[in-house]
């Protein structure tokens, strides 16, 4: 495996790809590219986080995310620790402010953080002394999420600038969309969002992207349909109809799908939904990317851990 060019973030920790340059995010996608072919050979492991401790703290449930996190720093060589919140003494009412109090005593060296509330892992990070890396909070940002898409995006593209890129379902509760619609812009793409009024935050047109209340306009054309979940554990109230009529109307199809470019691929940040947001025969059909996503998940993590390591004491 041949060295990338060496490069640090501006910043200790990555909380979002809000502040990222393009140049930051191309380093990282680059990065990545080498960890995928690593990640292919029978020798995975890496010895460069060898003596350095990460500790996965999610406040939410999560199996893609967590599980990729913690093969990221085990084939970097970290000592990884996974924290049970629901086990912890969060729910015995000690507040995130204390915990992280407690868990820097420990000095970590990395800290993943997963929490359900936006904002939380930016104060988190202010409270400690190690490089943090979030993991998803709230419905502001996804950062590794957004990176992942990007570098499957490109492997089957070649390229992201350019393209024609429809992020379509739930946008308002969305933190992966958040992130999309940063990076993609910010690489060049043409963003478009897809979702009734009633999933669409306020000021989405203020993020440079083209707003669409229907499929059949919104996917005309597009060289990537990326769905999204319906986060219904963030409702409250009544955001749909129902779920077939949810389906219906705005579930990809292979019907709705044609309607995209020949060419098109469909993406879907999981856990999928079938029959909601996207039907089976979309999901597994030879145009989804959705399995090469899970794969090229745990390579931007550890691009993104080996970077961040370098910013740490007696790297």
């Amino acid at each position: 495996m041949s060295s990338a060019p060496a490069f640090t973030l501006s910043g200790r920790d990555l909380l979002g790809i809000e502040g990222l340059t393009a140049s930051e995010i191309l380093s990282l996608l680059d990065l990545a590219e080498e960890f995928v072919e690593l990640n292919r050979q029978i020798e995975k492991k890496r010895s460069t986080l060898r003596g350095r401790t990460q500790i996965n703290l999610f406040f939410e449930a999560s199996t893609r995310t967590q599980s990729s996190f913690e093969i990221a720093g085990k084939r970097l060589g970290a000592d990884v620790m996974n924290m049970s919140v629901g086990s912890s003494s969060v729910k015995k009412g000690e507040t995130l402010v204390d915990t992280a109090i407690t868990l820097n005593a420990m000095h970590p060296d990395i800290l993943v953080v997963r929490h359900h509330a936006s904002g939380a892992v930016a104060l988190l990070a202010r409270k400690v002394d190690c490089c943090v890396v979030n993991a998803g909070d709230g419905a502001h940002e996804h950062p590794t999420q957004a990176l992942l898409d990007a570098l499957t995006i490109r492997r089957n593209k070649g390229r992201i600038e350019g393209l024609t890129v429809a992020i379509c379902g739930d946008v308002l509760h969305s933190r992966v969309a958040r992130s999309n619609i940063l990076l993609l812009s910010t690489l060049g793409a043409r963003v478009r969002v897809v979702a009734p009024s009633t999933l669409l935050p306020a000021g989405i047109d203020q993020f440079g992207v083209e707003v669409y209340r229907s499929m059949e306009a919104g996917l005309e054309g597009a060289d990537i349909v990326m769905m999204l979940r319906l986060q219904r554990e963030r409702m409250s109230g009544s955001f749909v109809p129902s779920v077939r009529e949810y389906f219906h109307y705005f579930g990809l199809d292979e019907a709705k799908l044609r309607i995209a470019a020949k060419d098109a691929l469909v993406m879907h940040p999981g856990p999928m939904n079938r029959g909601v947001e996207i039907d089976s025969a979309v999901a597994d059909s030879p145009r989804s990317l959705i399995r090469e996503q899970v794969e090229m998940g745990v390579a931007v993590r550890m691009a993104v851990l080996d970077t961040l390591a370098r910013k740490l004491p007696n790297a």
